[in-house]
């Protein structure tokens, strides 16, 4: 009689980094497919090919799964700060990295927005852009106050950038009801820049931002 051979032991803890690695690609993967609307802990179980149960095992939130995503996202982002010398121009190319990589993704600031990660990406970002705010003479109060301050604007402009990017009916219709409000009413200096208000360069207006931002920086 030949004896059974022993049942393989699954591991038990925590998931293995890979496998969470794993998963996140693939969140991020079905939010430019679907969107962060869209994007449920079912159907990511779906695509990751494993039961909602063992996913919940990896992010028992879904919070926690954006903060994994927003971790992923930043990537390579404070590498844009290297063999730039002078501060302000350090985080001037911080942020812009920041909003490349925000962009990059579909709903990428929605899914950055709020979360608190405390990975080397984020943390290194981080970093990077306190050292050259301290840098700059800021000391650590104000450094932190200007980061969130910096932190904040990028996030809440690629928040509009990307609701702006996907045109529908209604948008338009919003646009020729401002238009129309603005040329039937007392409103001079809105009148006077219409066109503007109604077709700016993102870019531009982000980077006049940053630098009203960190005018007193050297």
């Amino acid at each position: 009689m030949t004896a059974n051979p022993p049942r393989e032991r699954r591991p038990r803890g925590r998931p293995q980094a890979a496998d969470r690695a794993q998963v996140t690609a693939t969140a991020l993967r079905l939010l430019g497919d679907i969107g962060l609307d869209a994007l449920t802990m079912r159907k990511l179980a779906t695509a990751v090919g494993v039961q909602v149960g063992t996913l919940y095992g990896y992010f028992p939130t879904k919070r926690a799964l954006l903060t994994a995503m927003a971790e992923a996202m930043l990537e390579g982002c404070r590498d844009a700060a290297e063999g730039v010398t002078q501060p302000r121009e350090r985080v001037w190319a911080l942020m812009k990295s920041l909003r490349a990589a925000l962009l990059s993704y579909r709903d990428g600031a929605r899914v950055y927005a709020g979360t608190h990660a405390t990975g080397p990406n984020t943390l290194g970002f981080a970093e990077a852009l306190g050292s050259a705010l301290r840098e700059a003479g800021l000391d650590a109060s104000a450094a932190t106050r200007t980061a969130h301050l910096l932190l904040h604007f990028t996030t809440g402009h690629v928040l509009e950038e990307q609701a702006a990017s996907q045109p529908s009916p209604e948008l338009s219709a919003e646009i020729d009801s401002l238009r129309q409000a603005i040329r039937h009413g007392e409103y001079p200096h809105l009148a006077e820049t219409q066109d503007r208000l109604t077709g700016m360069d993102l870019t531009e207006l982000f980077e006049h931002g940053l630098r009203l931002l960190t005018a007193e920086l050297p």
